[in-house]
């Protein structure tokens, strides 16, 4: 089945679909789909029993360097926000689930499962697009 690149709310199990609408022509548009394709590998690629997940969940398994080595992904994509204008709030917001996802996920099973649920990634990757897509309207 085709995935659609688009960026799931934070609920698990609903997905927006590919015909939601977007800033038509946004000038960052193509690196919003590049850095929602991220979120969805990292939080949400693979299911299992209606459970999705990504490479987070799978490395944050191997206890203390899994959760460490996925620091750095969570990290660049608050790096990319920076680096396309978001607003010092939306960063703050951003950085501030990164050290959630990461304190917590590093608690042995109940961080694992917490992983999984919180997609701290996707929630970011939203955070950004609503960002730079408010800051495009005028007025905005």
């Amino acid at each position: 089945m085709a995935r659609s690149p688009t960026l799931a709310p934070v609920h698990p199990g609903v997905r927006r679909s590919a015909a939601a609408p977007r800033a038509a022509g946004h000038p960052r548009q193509d690196e919003l789909d590049r850095i929602d394709r991220f979120a969805d590998l990292m939080d949400s690629r693979f299911s299992i029993f209606g459970v999705r997940f990504g490479l987070e969940g799978i490395v944050g398994l191997v206890p203390g360097l899994g959760d460490l080595a996925t620091l750095g992904p969570s990290a660049w994509l608050v790096w990319e926000g920076w680096r396309m204008g978001a607003s010092r709030r939306t960063l703050g917001r951003m950085a501030g689930n990164v050290g959630l996802d990461f304190l917590v996920g590093a608690v042995p099973l109940a961080g694992d499962v917490f992983d999984v649920l919180f997609k701290a990634n996707r929630r970011n990757a939203r955070l950004l697009r609503e960002d730079i897509e408010r800051s495009a309207r005028p007025g905005g």
